[in-house]
């Protein structure tokens, strides 16, 4: 979790060990584009090193797929749509970790 100086969550994210997996990762709105899921994303990728994990996959929001490859993410394929609970289809991505 990233907090401010007040102790305010300005975001976090979850790492599964198995399969290995950012299950989620959120910014807060108005902390977007200060560097708080860069610096969450590198704990995370920390994280996965020190756990011995090769690589993390990543079903992204399609918005966010663009700041996961800046990142260092790379597009694996497409997740088809999984109705009713998401209509879209999902890009796939994956860190490598090791």
């Amino acid at each position: 979790m990233a907090v401010d100086t007040d102790e305010r969550a300005l975001g976090f994210y979850a790492l599964v060990l198995e399969p290995p997996e950012l299950d989620l990762a959120f910014v807060a709105d108005d902390a977007q584009g200060r560097g708080v899921g860069r610096l969450l994303i590198e704990h995370m990728i920390g994280q996965s090193r020190e756990a011995g994990l090769a690589d993390v996959r990543v079903v992204s929001h399609p918005p966010a797929e663009e700041f996961y490859r800046r990142l260092g993410a790379e597009r694996v394929r497409v997740v088809a749509p999984s109705p009713p609970k998401v209509t879209w289809e999902r890009p796939e991505l994956r860190f490598v970790t090791a």
